[in-house]
């Protein structure tokens, strides 16, 4: 058992982050995203690898985010959440403040995305 650490979710997440800042949203969580992983967002919407990697590339980018308070929860053997508060800027939008929980799993040596929450809080 190889514990997942701080360090190396918040990278990944950073990772998916920039994905979404360039347009290129639907091609990374596509290819991190375990084959059964699901996103809950904003609206009450679940969303399925498929229908991520399909359409987050068209979706406009993000102008900048903030990544605060994280920290991880223990789920198992290699798996663990990654809970924080994020705040993010799209063009002249309100910011979008929510709590976010990301769920991941070691495969191969390698993060992969089970499951994802976002939760508005403003």
């Amino acid at each position: 058992m190889t514990d997942l650490t701080l360090e190396e979710m918040l990278a990944v997440e950073h990772d998916g982050w920039s994905a979404l800042c360039t347009s290129r949203g639907g091609t990374f969580y596509g290819s991190i995203m375990t084959p059964d992983a699901l996103m809950v967002v904003a609206g009450g919407m679940v969303l399925d690898r498929r229908t991520i990697a399909a359409s987050l590339d068209e979706a406009p980018p993000w102008d900048s985010y903030e990544i605060t308070e994280a920290r991880v929860v223990r789920v198992g053997e290699d798996c663990a959440a990654l809970v924080y508060r994020a705040s993010s800027v799209r063009g002249d939008d309100p910011p979008f403040d929510a709590l976010m929980t990301s769920v991941y799993r070691r495969v191969d040596g390698d993060l992969r995305l089970a499951h994802y929450q976002q939760t508005p809080t403003g």
